[in-house]
């Protein structure tokens, strides 16, 4: 009985003890998170600023985003996105010093190096990196390594994370109308004379066949104010992009847009357009059957100043930002628009295979 007793009381302890260790073991696992945290939050708030009762010195700075390539060496005052856009909730640097430091890093594509040798070569947990690319995929150059070093994209699609145009923004209260500049040029084109040697460019063909049955204005690259004031003369101004691609609408487009002169538009199809601009603010080169019907379009439209000005309704319900003339400030806004994305998004991720998402689906 004895004997008996003792081992019963060996196993009952011995069963308590498995318990207990299986116990303190799912303790430990609930306590803990099952999945390892492969990116912390960009921001990790105390208690204090979740509570909302932060002191100055407690509460987050402005993010500070580093250029690390000034596109095109367009180079600004780095106040500039303040004192010209109104955006001050966030901060611009160039010292590359700062690199494990700042919260953002800007990386222009065609300034990238084929073996990657001019690029950061450490960076925080927390750091964004941005790819910056206002180019279609025809003219951008593959390099390889890069495809998933970055966290945001920047470029002309849509579906970026910050996109490179002005935006066209609907007013608070509507305007009467609007009075376009005075034309002395019924329909323009402001091209590089390098480009039109290539005879086999779209644009150049559907310049050529235009030209078959209207007069048109071509005048070399210029800059400046003297760019801005020369679209503002014109009736009508060819927005011929170089490339077609899904979202690709440059400042040939918006340009004259926002001057007061009517766009000819070629590029993707009308409907996409239309997702960035309204209908009736411009013409697009698909509407017609061929260029014959197209200039007679536009001679009509010289001849009925009521019809032209149709063209112009839209401002009364909607606004689009002036281009600024001085080329120095060509990358001001995307590069503002950039800063702004790290004070207005917090969201960390990552871009698995950037050109998978770029080539595709253009």
């Amino acid at each position: 009985m004895t004997v008996l007793s003792t081992g019963v009381l060996r196993n009952l302890t011995l069963v308590i003890l498995i318990l207990s260790a299986l116990t303190v073991l799912l303790l430990m696992y609930f306590k803990s998170s099952p999945f390892p945290k492969c990116h912390p939050s960009p921001v990790e708030w105390s208690e204090t600023e979740k509570s909302g009762n932060a002191s100055a010195k407690t509460r987050r700075k402005k993010p500070v985003l580093l250029v690390w390539f000034w596109p095109e060496n367009k180079k600004f005052d780095l106040q500039d996105c303040k004192t010209l856009l109104g955006i001050g909730d966030c901060q611009l640097s160039d010292d590359k010093s700062l690199a494990s430091e700042v919260d953002g890093v800007l990386i222009y594509h065609k300034a990238i190096s084929q073996d990657l040798s001019n690029l950061p070569t450490s960076r925080t947990r927390t750091q964004r990196w941005i790819w910056f690319n206002p180019d279609p995929p025809l003219v951008s150059q593959q390099i390889p390594g890069i495809q998933a070093l970055f966290n945001l994209t920047m470029t002309y699609r849509k579906d970026a994370d910050i996109q490179v145009r002005w935006k066209v923004s609907a007013r608070k209260t509507p305007e009467k109308g609007f009075t376009p500049p005075p034309k002395r040029r019924l329909v323009c084109w402001i091209v590089d004379s390098k480009e039109m040697t290539n005879t086999f460019n779209q644009t150049y063909n559907a310049y050529v066949d235009l030209l078959k049955h209207i007069a048109v204005d071509l005048i070399d690259k210029m800059e400046g104010e003297d760019y801005l004031s020369t679209i503002k003369s014109c009736k009508f101004y060819l927005s011929f992009e170089s490339s077609i691609h899904r979202d690709y609408i440059t400042e040939k487009f918006t340009t004259p847009l926002a001057l007061g002169t009517v766009p000819v538009a070629l590029g993707p199809p009308r409907r996409n357009y239309e997702s960035f601009v309204p209908g009736s603010s411009f013409i697009h080169v698909n509407d017609f059957a061929d260029s014959a019907a197209l200039a007679a379009h536009l001679q009509s439209l010289d001849q009925d100043e009521e019809a032209y000005l149709r063209y112009f309704d839209w401002r009364k319900f909607y606004t689009i930002g002036t281009p600024f003339a001085d080329e120095k400030y060509r990358f001001l806004h995307p590069i503002c628009q950039a800063c702004h994305h790290l004070s207005v998004s917090r969201v960390f991720r990552y871009v698995p295979d950037l050109y998978k998402w770029f080539l595709v689906a253009t």
